[in-house]
């Protein structure tokens, strides 16, 4: 799969000085499915909006299947009807007096299409979203997650070129919501369109996407498939957005060139302690970093076992029990470390134990 989608150094500013988006640069294949993740205000929704040409950027390039819809240099913008583009809101932006087939079809008038045309269009993405018998009814009538559809069906009807999702499931409820990424990963898959996506969920990217960009302040922290980005972030950032993480200050005592593994001291507020972990190629001896690893590679034991094992000492503070396994939180020193432990584990609240961490599961991550 070639490239379909191109930004190149994008910014864009708003009143006050504020940069958005900061510089941003990134691709997509034909075909991916593509999520744009971070806290509110990360520049994430700007430069979703940017691709649709919602906003025009001060600066940059945007050029989605070899058609230039943006640019700076060569003076380009292409007005958000010529792009082909369709967009999913967070809001689905159905007309409430519509039935379903007007909403669908509504933009394929716009578009001047004849009437066999339209129906022959606006029927086929009924079908691909699920609303088949419900053409006629009034969109008022729909569930919130029957309402998303029909702002889904309206958005494929005309082929657009690439399709944008802006946190398109955030009002619905927690079930529906894992449902409906369900069915447009299936959807999507299906009909192979280049899709953005945008979001605040960590889960709901990890589950979706092809390929994740975390944003943060206007740039991009971090490019990567879903595994990558959940067990080797590139900085503390993104650990710590991305799902859990444990942190310990520490310092590089020993990078030998070429190994993947390096020594590092660290520090829990108390108790010092020397520990074996993976490092970047980067990384330096001597060099303040951050020791990180994720609470479900995090034993907890009476009496130490692990052989090769970083080992923490820790006073269990807090057992919460989860279903399917117990959120174990330990005070090592000045410093919560949190992991998950079986069911059957006979610990209790106050009891001192062992934390273990396998080096394979460590990552010093710079400051």
């Amino acid at each position: 799969m070639g490239t379909f989608i191109e930004v190149k150094n994008l910014k864009k500013a708003f009143s006050g000085g504020v940069q958005a988006v900061n510089d941003v640069t990134f691709s997509v294949k034909e075909g991916e499915f593509l999520t744009l993740l971070g806290p509110s205000g990360c520049g994430k929704t700007t430069t979703l909006r940017c691709i649709a040409g919602l906003e025009k950027p001060e600066e940059g390039e945007i050029i989605v299947g070899g058609e230039v819809y943006y640019s700076t240099e060569k003076r380009i913008f292409i007005a958000p009807d010529k792009r082909n583009i369709g967009m999913v809101f967070q809001s689905y932006a159905v007309w409430p007096h519509m039935t379903v087939f007007g909403n669908v079809a509504y933009g394929l008038r716009m578009k001047h299409m004849g009437k066999e045309e339209i129906k022959k269009k606006a029927d086929w993405a009924i079908e691909l979203v699920g609303l088949q018998g419900l053409a006629e009814r009034q969109v008022t009538k729909l569930s919130g997650g029957q309402q998303q559809r029909v702002a889904v069906a309206r958005a494929l009807a005309y082929n657009p070129k690439v399709l944008l999702f802006d946190e398109p499931l955030s009002n619905l409820d927690a079930k529906l919501r894992e449902r409906m990424r369900l069915e447009l990963i299936k959807l999507q898959r299906e009909i192979g369109i280049t899709s953005i996506y945008v979001t605040h969920d960590q889960a709901e990217a990890m589950v979706i996407s092809d390929e994740v960009i975390v944003m943060r302040d206007g740039i991009i922290e971090q490019i990567g498939n879903p595994k990558n980005i959940y067990n080797k972030p590139q900085s503390k950032f993104v650990a710590d957005f991305i799902g859990i993480a444990n942190f310990l200050d520490g310092k590089v005592v020993k990078r030998d060139r070429g190994e993947k593994y390096g020594v590092v001291k660290v520090l829990d507020g108390v108790n010092t302690y020397e520990a074996k972990s993976l490092m970047a190629e980067d990384t330096r001896e001597g060099e303040s970093i951050v020791l990180f690893f994720r609470p479900e590679n995090t034993k907890v034991v009476l009496s130490p076992n692990e052989k090769g094992a970083n080992r923490f000492v820790g006073k269990i503070s807090k057992l919460v029990y989860l279903g399917n396994y117990i959120d174990c939180r330990l005070a090592a020193g000045t410093r919560e470390i949190r992991a998950q432990i079986s069911t059957e584990e006979n610990l209790q609240e106050d009891g001192e134990a062992f934390i273990e961490v396998d080096p394979e599961h460590c990552l010093c991550l710079k400051k």
